[in-house]
């Protein structure tokens, strides 16, 4: 999958997202990250498109379409967390077994990054989100 494929994919489902079709975006989100070539990608690149998705505030309980979506981020972020060990990966890995309803999981992905984000900087936004995370469940 080439950057300008994820691009344009990533640009298509915020449209429809911004559209009012919330389901079909995630169905397109899915789609996109389950898609083996995904995580042929730059880091940075699989982070940016996860971020829109993982980050986005949402109101309400999850639907199904939803937490499925969450699902299939998982493998994708699990190999970011195994291969480079980014703070933000933890946070954003946390979140989704959150939302499957894996709470274990997810305290032990926040504590992980909150971890190493203490060792770089204890000052951090990212350290001040983790912990309001850990202490939320």
């Amino acid at each position: 999958m080439s950057k300008e494929f994820l691009v344009s994919s990533v640009k298509n489902i915020m449209g429809i997202a911004r559209g009012g079709d919330a389901e079909a975006s995630f169905d397109l989100y899915r789609e996109l990250f389950s898609d083996p070539r995904f995580v042929q990608n730059k880091p940075e690149d699989q982070r940016q498109a996860l971020r829109l998705f993982v980050l986005a505030k949402r109101p309400g309980k999850p639907s199904e379409k939803l937490v499925e979506t969450y699902r299939a981020c998982i493998p994708a972020l699990t190999e970011l967390v195994s291969t480079h060990g980014e703070p933000e990966d933890y946070e954003m890995l946390g979140l989704c077994h959150l939302t499957i309803g894996n709470d274990q999981a997810a305290s032990n992905m926040f504590r992980e990054g909150l971890q190493i984000e203490r060792a770089r900087n204890a000052g951090s936004d990212l350290c001040g989100r983790l912990m309001t995370r850990l202490s939320a469940i």
